[in-house]
């Protein structure tokens, strides 16, 4: 077993590397940098210089920015001629398709006709356009983006772009899940600006049907202004708003002023080295989590940071969302305009003010922060689905990739309800009951469960049910229920799954100069590690506490804690990671088994 010594080292290590990370009482973490989204805004800027107005005083400013980017985008093919999300995804045919559409809108692919051959081979040996569409199935939300991204750079036939409805736009939203959508609900934009310009460059043949459609183009566009926030991005993302820049530019909306703020914010987040992350920043689900890490090690540090109570309390939506009609009380993952509450960050949230109560109680207000909690709560209770689980955006807005319940979100949720139970216990109850039916049919055969919104790339489909083990185990130890028959299967299967460096996770795609790390991840290791804690009474899992408590104070004594890994995935398998996860989660898993050795003493 690791000495307290040791733990309790690279503890304070680990949580002084985090603290330094925060910023006027939050953290805002840091978003890897996108070979996706890099060439998305490339493609975005080339469309408006080739059909903007010639005075724009801003075009010195997008060329040099574009070919700072292109320089960037270039560096980042793989050795088998395609490019992956991130300096450490594998390739894959969509990112790889966006980037040969950049190059050419640029104009310059002769200047980068090798790595054009290269890309173009790996996408040909990947299945080309009926790859992409296996990759996403029905779900039509980044797979006609992608396309028509290809066609205006004249790669691809119109033919191949599914014509979007984009007169459903002004429809009211509660009728969205009704008419069957073919993207999910918070990509109204792209459908907007991507369908009308496939009715520019390729109209219906059927007169009628073009002239309805054609006398719809006004209004939606009217849809699409008002949906875009202060910021001019959606979302706060660089792909969706490129797409929407792109199509309004190239179908002769280049001086509309949805097409012009969504240029601005571009140019804003365009970074020094050239390239572009997936969203601006993860700024209120980063300071949630590390908030929640920090205050589980308040007994091994000798200072704590401070909350900013007032930032986190001023992310919460105090109106009904323009983009998806949310009701108010939900917090985003984000301070930013663009930002839309889910049912992550209401509930991480939630439990920070849980864990803090003891501080902010003491404060004047407290009453209000009471009346936004309630708030918060009865968002959620509102948002729950039929099948018991609970979805990312809106109530029952269909089975779409991540417009369905999913369980790291459910197992989230339901911590938040039981803190916060209250005087609305019963209907908590009946919500916190259907909830455990939902997370008891979607535990897979071998015990564990499947997260929404993370990945590894390094498994079959992609999938991290490490994550989603855990996620969901966290639940079961806050609601008491870890001897549970479901919670025993879980914990099995975490048991049989430690990878024999003694982690967990990762995968090929991991390489550790330190030998004895393999091939695991710290964030998937320190989340295992840090519910196998809930189990150290029993030996076989005692064992393998200590084996992967091991691995995360190696990690630290060497300085690899703070190397993240892809495992974070994005709408439409868009994989990122951020700075800070493999921090937050050494730091929560070494604080759980610093008070398992202290109670053991």
């Amino acid at each position: 077993m690791n000495s307290n010594k040791e733990v309790h080292a690279a503890l304070r290590m680990a949580h002084a590397d985090l603290v330094s990370q925060m910023r006027g009482g939050h953290w805002e973490g840091r978003l890897s940098s996108s070979a996706l989204a890099t060439a998305t805004a490339i493609s975005a800027f080339a469309s408006y210089l080739r059909c903007g107005p010639a005075n724009d005083p801003r075009r010195a400013t997008i060329e040099t920015q574009l070919h700072r980017a292109l320089e960037w985008l270039v560096g980042q093919a793989n050795a088998d001629g395609g490019f992956g999300d991130t300096d450490k995804s594998k390739s894959n045919t969509s990112t790889t398709l966006l980037a040969i559409a950049a190059i050419k809108l640029a104009n310059i692919a002769k200047d980068y006709s090798r790595v054009v051959a290269g890309a173009e081979r790996f996408v040909e040996s990947n299945g080309s356009i009926a790859g992409i569409r296996a990759r996403y199935g029905r779900d039509k939300t980044f797979a006609v983006p992608i396309l028509a991204n290809a066609a205006l750079a004249g790669i691809v036939d119109w033919a191949e772009v599914a014509a979007l409805p984009f007169e459903a736009a002004f429809l009211p939203q509660s009728w969205y899940r009704f008419v069957r959508l073919p993207v999910v609900s918070y990509a109204i934009p792209a459908l907007v600006a991507i369908g009308q310009a496939k009715f520019h460059f390729d109209p219906p043949a059927n007169l009628i049907t073009r002239w309805i459609r054609a006398r719809a183009r006004e209004r939606s566009l009217r849809v699409l202004a008002r949906m875009q926030p202060a910021s001019g991005g959606y979302l706060e993302a660089i792909p969706l708003t490129s797409f929407v820049v792109m199509s309004l530019a190239q179908s002769g909306r280049a001086e509309f002023s949805a097409t012009s703020r969504g240029l601005d914010f571009l140019l804003a987040a365009h970074r020094y080295d050239g390239s572009w992350p997936i969203d601006t920043n993860l700024a209120t689900w980063a300071t949630s989590l590390a908030s929640l890490a920090v205050a589980s090690a308040t007994d091994f540090v000798e200072t704590a940071p401070s909350l900013n109570f007032d930032w986190l309390l001023n992310c919460q939506h105090r109106h009904r969302h323009p983009f998806t009609g949310a009701a108010p009380g939900g917090w985003g993952w984000s301070d930013l305009s663009g930002a839309v509450p889910d049912a992550d960050d209401t509930p991480g949230a939630m439990l920070v003010l849980k864990a803090t109560e003891a501080t902010w109680r003491t404060r004047p207000d407290s009453k209000s922060i009471e009346r936004q909690i309630e708030s918060g709560k009865r968002w959620l209770l509102g948002l729950q689905n039929r099948d018991g689980g609970w979805p990312t955006f809106c109530r029952g807005w269909g089975t779409l990739p991540f417009d369905r319940s999913g369980s790291d979100l459910t197992a989230h949720v339901l911590r938040a309800l039981v803190a916060w139970r209250g005087e609305s216990s019963r209907r908590v109850d009946r919500a916190v009951s259907r909830g455990l039916a939902y997370l008891d049919k979607q535990q897979r055969a071998d015990g564990s469960w499947l997260p929404l919104w993370f990945g590894n790339q390094d498994n079959p489909d992609d999938e991290n049910p490490v994550y989603g083990t855990c996620k969901v185990l966290c639940a079961f130890r806050d609601l008491k229920l870890l001897k549970s028959s479901p919670a025993q299967r879980a914990a099995q299967w975490l048991l049989r799954n430690q990878n024999a460096d003694g982690g967990w996770g990762g995968g090929t795609s991991i390489r550790w100069s330190a030998a004895e790390l393999g091939k695991s991840s710290v964030e998937e290791t320190a989340l295992a590690t840090e519910i196998m804690t809930e189990f150290a009474d029993r030996e076989n899992f005692s064992g393998s506490m200590e084996r992967g408590a091991r691995w995360l104070v190696t990690a630290v004594r060497g300085g690899f804690h703070v190397v993240p890994s892809p495992i974070g995935l994005y709408f439409a398998k868009l994989w990122y990671y951020e700075d800070v996860y493999p921090l937050i989660f050494t730091v929560s898993a070494l604080s759980r088994v610093a008070q398992l050795l202290k109670r053991a003493t």
